[in-house]
């Protein structure tokens, strides 16, 4: 235990290299490194995490498993990478991130083609919850690099290029996993992310790189001269474990952390259920609904990397504002995407796009961005994991009453299912309405200078 503890711990730090233009060559190729691999890394890790959505009405129409079965499977993951994230994130802080982000994708990786041999109801509900608990590697991995690699007043451009990741991740698995999906059957969409993601372990391994103090470089705070009293108060006068714990204390992290799990509700009530949404009220195929999805997460992209500009640049690095007019955009476009039945096919899609632009910006600010500008560098691995626990709790329990009540509006006629979502998407754009005003209420919260 003592041998693989030490393995994933962070290196010693080194003498520091003395030649500055050294320095600088190696800052500028390094960190181009790992920001390329933290988001494109924590972006394909996805698809080893969406299969199962894409998969849903295959199952379902194969009489394998039932949509309450499916919500029961789904929140195992969540439950599971909730507490990942916090214990993740925790240990994060602690890790050689060049070693402990690989880990995590490979297990994930070997996980998905574990489960396209089996369609066992209790072996998918412990297979799924693992592959939550290692997916939970990810994020406080990405974020704890970020912290080491880029300093404070860069972070919400840097933050919000990185948030760019789930909907790459996203955008290949309702396109990529659905189109594998529809020509060779459900088990594929598991072995092909399960195959992409071996790769994708390999790749991070060679991208990411342990604390710039482990190479001989200068902290990034040195080098950036971005000393903010945050920082001051790191140096060295408390331990890391401290600072942790020191987010505990603070009401606005549990106040972000409910507005969280209550938009994180209607994300994943849209990633778990919106293609079998699509499929049934709407009426469209595997590859038309996955296609729409895919432009959504790809309007994310650019609502992640905007929301960042405009908070940084327009209003001095505060998040509420920009977090409040992303709020509103998001429920005015899931309400037409919802209650609308249009017959117009460009409305849906546009207003699949402004909900995507909209939502990615908000999770970029409430999902971490707020929470690391609020707690202390060293705690960054940590804020991010309890910010995580709130907002997997939220897809979780979204995850059993959406599952319970499409299950119960499910009607066999003739043979043939058919759905009723009249009572499922009131709870959807519900939790994102409790979101934005509890969000609101964080409207005086500034980042620590």
């Amino acid at each position: 235990m003592k041998n693989i503890l030490r393995f994933f711990a962070a290196g010693e730090d080194k003498p520091l290299i003395t030649d500055s233009g050294e320095i600088d060559r190696k800052y500028r190729r390094l960190r181009l490194s790992v920001m390329l691999g933290i988001t494109l890394g924590y972006g394909f890790l996805y698809t080893c995490r969406l299969a199962l959505s894409v998969v849903k009405k295959p199952l379902i129409d194969a009489g394998i498993f039932s949509p309450d079965e499916l919500g029961i499977i789904g929140s195992a993951f969540f439950y599971a990478y909730a507490f990942g994230r916090l214990t993740n994130g925790f240990l994060a802080d602690h890790a050689n991130i060049k070693r402990f982000f690989p880990f995590g994708v490979l297990i994930s990786a070997l996980i998905n083609l574990t489960m396209a041999g089996t369609s066992f109801i209790w072996i998918w509900i412990i297979l799924w919850g693992l592959n939550g608990w290692f997916q939970g590697f990810g994020s406080p991995s990405s974020v704890v690099a970020m912290s080491h690699w880029f300093s404070n007043r860069e972070r919400g451009r840097y933050y919000g290029i990185w948030s760019t990741a789930h909907s790459i991740g996203e955008g290949l698995t309702f396109v990529g996993t659905a189109v594998l999906v529809s020509m060779l059957g459900w088990r594929a969409g598991f072995i092909g992310p399960g195959f992409f993601c071996i790769a994708t372990a390999a790749g991070l391994y060679l991208a990411l790189q342990d604390r710039p103090r482990t190479l001989g470089l200068p902290s990034i705070a040195d080098w950036k001269n971005d000393h903010g009293a945050a920082v001051e108060v790191d140096s060295g006068k408390k331990a890391t474990l401290k600072m942790q714990l020191l987010i505990l204390k603070m009401p606005s992290m549990w106040i972000l952390g409910i507005a969280c799990a209550t938009m994180s509700a209607t994300r994943y009530a849209i990633n778990s259920w919106g293609i079998l949404f699509l499929q049934e009220s709407r009426g469209f195929t595997l590859v038309q609904a996955g296609g729409i999805l895919g432009l959504n997460t790809i309007a994310g992209l650019a609502g992640c990397a905007a929301y960042g500009f405009i908070s940084d640049k327009l209003f001095n690095a505060r998040r509420p504002p920009v977090t409040l007019l992303y709020g509103l955009l998001e429920v005015l476009s899931l309400s037409y995407i919802l209650f609308v039945p249009s017959e117009n096919v460009t409305l849906l899609t546009l207003a699949f796009v402004l909900y995507g632009f909209s939502l990615s910006g908000i999770l970029a600010a409430l999902g971490g961005l707020f929470a690391i500008d609020i707690a202390s560098k060293k705690a960054s691995g940590a804020a991010m994991g309890f910010i995580g626990v709130f907002s997997y709790l939220g897809a979780a329990i979204q995850e059993r009453i959406s599952g319970y009540l499409i299950e119960q509006g499910t009607m066999i006629i003739e043979g043939v299912r058919s759905y009723n979502f009249d009572h499922v998407v009131l709870f959807w754009i519900g939790t994102s309405v409790v979101s934005l005003l509890v969000a609101s209420t964080l409207w005086r919260v500034r980042i620590a200078e």
